[in-house]
C-alpha cells in the first residue's frame, strides 16, 4: 500500500550567494504525525521551511500536497493550501494588540466594518482550548518573549491550517511551558493536522516526535523513527561526531566581589507595579552565578538595570568596586562588563550591518579598529573578525562581509558569544546563551563560560533551562514576582525543589 503523505519536498535546492542552503533535499511528511527536523545551526532547516511556506521559491524540486504538485509562490498561497507557520524570530507588529497581530490579514468583516468582538470570541476560545493563555487587549511590545510565542501560535489555529511547520517554537519557553506545547502538539495530531518541527532539543524530539529528518551543512543525512533512535544516533547524525553531554567542571574557587547589588528596584513598563523589588546579591571572581525562574517574574528588568538598558528606582551597583549606579552603557563595557542579551536582534545586533561591522561594535573606538584622523582600519576588523568566525565556528554565505539579518539565528548568537567573551571582561552577564543552538555549539559555549570561571572571571548566567542552570551555575538564586525567594547549592536541591521556589510555593527562611 501507498504511504499517504500530506506534504512532500522533492529534490529541493536553494542557493544564496556564496553558499547552497538546501542542496537536493527530500522531506516526506506523514498525515497526522509530528515529523522532526534537526540539524546544526545553518544546517538548512529554517530556509527548507521557508521554500514550503512561500518565502522563498527554490531553483530545483518539486513540492507535492496530498499527491498532488502545487506552486507556493508566497505566504498566501501557503496559507490557501493551509499551511502555516511559526517562525524562530516572530512576525509580529510590537505597536499593535495581540488580537490585531492574530487576525491581521484575515480580518472578520461585514458591510465594509471590521468584527472585532466575533474574532476576539474565536481568539479567546482557542486560547481556552489549548492552554494558549493571552491578553487580547495588551501590546506585542509589552508582553514577555514566551507571550509572543502564543500568539505567533494562535495566528496559525486562528487561520485553521491544517500542515503546522513550527521553527524552534520552544526556544524562548519555560520547562512548564514547553511541556504545555508538547501536548498540545499531541493534540492537534490528535485532530488530524500535521507537524512540522524544527527543534534542537533531543530530548524534546525524543518526546514528541514521530520520525526525524537529520540535515547537515545543507545536505540530506537522513530519515529515522525515533521509536528505533536515541539521543546519541541522532546527534553523531546532525554533528559528524560523537557529543559529549556532560558539562565539565571542577569546583569553583570564589574571590574577590566583582559585582555588587545593593536593594536594586526597577519599574516594570508593562504595570504599575515594580518588575525588581529590592534586589541584593553578589556575584564573586572565579563563579558562575545563575537566576533561574519562569519567564516573566523580573529576569529581563534585573539584567536591563545592570547593564544599562533601564535607569534605577532604586538601589546601588558597583563593578570591581567601582560605583556604576548611574554610568552609561559604553562606561560599563569599557569598566569589564560583558552583556550576551536575551533577544539577539533587539539588543545584541544591527542587522543590516555586516558580521564584521557587528563584531566591533562595542570596541571600534578603540586605537586597534580606529586611526588618530577618525577612519575605522577596515584591515584590522576584517583580520579581527576573521579570527573569532574561525573560533567560535560562525556560518555564513560570505564570511565577514555577511549582512547579519542573512545568518541563521543560531549562528547570530555564537557572533554575539565571540564578541562578548572576546572582551575578556571581569563581569559577563549571559541572558539564554544558548537559546536556538545546537548541541556542538551548546557544549562549546559551556565550555567557554567554565573558561571564563576558571580564568577568574565572575559569570551571572540568566536561564529558562533548568538543565543548564543545575549543569553550569555554582549558585542559584531563584526570582519569583521580582524578589529573589531562594539560594540555593546546585550540587544539594533538585529540579523538584526548585520548582517550588519557582512556582512561589516555596521562599528563603518560610
Amino acid at each position: 500500500m501507498e504511504q499517504s503523505y500530506a506534504i512532500e519536498m522533492l529534490n529541493i535546492t536553494k542557493r544564496f550567494p556564496g553558499i547552497i542552503a538546501n542542496d537536493n533535499i527530500t522531506l516526506q511528511l506523514r498525515k497526522g504525525e509530528i515529523h522532526a527536523l534537526l540539524g546544526e545551526n545553518g544546517a538548512g532547516k529554517s530556509t527548507l521551511m521557508s521554500v514550503l511556506f512561500g518565502l522563498y521559491r527554490p531553483e530545483e524540486g518539486t513540492i507535492k500536497k496530498n499527491g498532488e504538485i502545487v506552486e507556493i509562490k508566497d505566504p498566501n498561497d501557503a496559507n490557501a493550501l493551509g499551511i502555516g507557520m511559526v517562525h524562530q524570530h516572530f512576525k509580529l507588529v510590537e505597536c499593535f494588540t495581540v488580537l490585531d497581530n492574530i487576525i491581521m490579514g484575515v480580518e472578520p468583516c461585514r458591510h465594509g466594518f471590521l468584527q472585532k468582538a466575533e474574532a476576539r470570541e474565536k481568539v479567546v476560545a482557542l486560547s481556552e482550548k489549548y492552554g494558549l493563555h493571552v491578553d487580547p487587549d495588551a501590546l506585542v511590545e509589552d508582553i514577555t518573549v514566551g507571550m509572543q510565542q502564543r500568539t505567533e501560535i494562535l495566528k496559525m489555529l486562528y487561520r485553521e491550517n491544517e500542515i503546522l511547520i513550527f521553527d524552534e517554537p520552544t526556544a524562548v519557553l519555560t520547562p512548564q511551558e514547553i511541556e504545555e506545547l508538547m501536548q498540545i502538539m499531541r493534540n492537534l495530531v490528535a485532530e488530524g493536522k500535521s507537524i512540522l518541527f524544527i527543534s534542537h532539543k533531543l530530548n524534546e524530539i525524543m518526546s514528541v516526535a514521530d520520525r526525524c529528518t537529520v540535515l547537515r551543512k545543507g545536505k540530506y543525512i537522513g530519515t529515522v523513527d525515533i521509536a528505533n533512535s536515541s539521543r546519541e544516533e541522532l546527534s553523531r547524525m546532525m554533528v559528524g561526531r560523537d557529543v559529549d553531554f556532560v558539562v565539565h567542571k571542577g569546583p569553583s574557587k570564589p574571590g574577590e566581589v566583582i559585582l555588587d547589588v545593593a536593594h536594586m528596584t526597577v519599574a516594570s513598563k508593562s504595570h504599575g507595579n515594580n518588575a525588581v523589588k529590592d534586589v541584593s546579591f553578589c556575584v564573586r571572581a572565579g563563579e558562575i552565578v545563575c537566576v533561574a525562574g519562569i519567564d516573566g517574574n523580573g529576569q529581563t528588568e534585573l539584567v536591563y538595570g545592570l547593564t544599562g538598558l533601564e535607569p534605577l528606582k532604586e538601589g546601588a551597583l558597583t563593578l570591581s568596586g567601582r560605583d556604576i549606579t548611574h554610568a552609561q552603557i559604553r562606561q560599563r563595557s569599557r569598566m569589564g562588563m560583558s552583556h550576551i542579551p536575551e533577544d539577539r536582534h533587539k539588543h545584541g545586533l544591527v542587522l543590516d550591518y555586516t558580521l564584521e561591522d557587528n563584531m566591533v561594535l562595542q570596541r571600534y573606538f578603540e586605537p586597534q579598529f580606529v586611526s588618530k584622523a577618525g577612519f575605522l582600519k577596515r584591515k584590522a576588523i576584517r583580520e579581527y573578525a576573521l579570527r573569532l568566525i574561525e573560533q567560535y565556528d560562525v556560518r555564513s554565505g560570505q564570511g565577514p562581509v555577511t549582512v547579519a539579518r542573512s545568518m541563521s539565528g543560531g549562528n547570530q548568537q555564537k557572533a554575539i558569544v565571540a564578541r562578548e567573551i572576546d572582551k575578556d571582561p571581569e563581569l559577563l552577564i549571559a541572558v539564554q546563551p544558548t537559546r536556538g543552538l545546537d548541541v556542538g555549539a551548546i557544549e562549546y559555549i559551556h565550555k567557554q563560560i567554565v573558561a571564563q570561571r576558571d580564568a577568574g572571571k565572575a559569570v551571572l548566567l540568566v536561564s529558562l533551562e533548568l538543565d543548564e542552570v543545575m549543569a553550569l551555575s555554582d549558585r542559584i538564586l531563584v526570582m519569583y514576582e521580582g524578589e529573589i525567594v531562594g539560594e540555593l547549592a546546585p550540587k544539594t536541591t533538585t529540579v523538584e525543589e526548585m520548582g517550588l521556589y519557582m512556582a512561589g510555593a516555596k521562599r528563603k527562611g518560610a
